[in-house]
């Protein structure tokens, strides 16, 4: 998960999804220059977070959800 530490959209999405047990790597936008760059690219040009990466166990491209509902992202892990 692409977040800030200021972001409430973000904080909410990371206390459902610790919760329900669900798994995720927290990388903060405003320290990571990379890491805004793929958020940018990822939202046409804007740092919307949060901003959800979603990684298929079996490799390729994973999916990339921009302020995502825990259901939204249960239905990815699930895919």
């Amino acid at each position: 998960m692409y977040s800030t530490t200021w972001c409430g959209y973000c904080r909410r999405l990371k206390s459902q999804m610790d919760r329900e047990g669900i798994a995720y790597t927290e990388v903060n936008i405003e320290l990571d220059p990379e890491a805004a760059a793929f958020v940018e690219k990822a939202n046409g040009g804007n740092q919307t977070v949060p901003t959800v990466l979603v990684l298929p166990a079996s490799g390729g491209e994973g999916i990339t959800m921009t302020n995502p509902s825990l259901a939204q992202v249960k239905q990815a892990i699930a895919a």
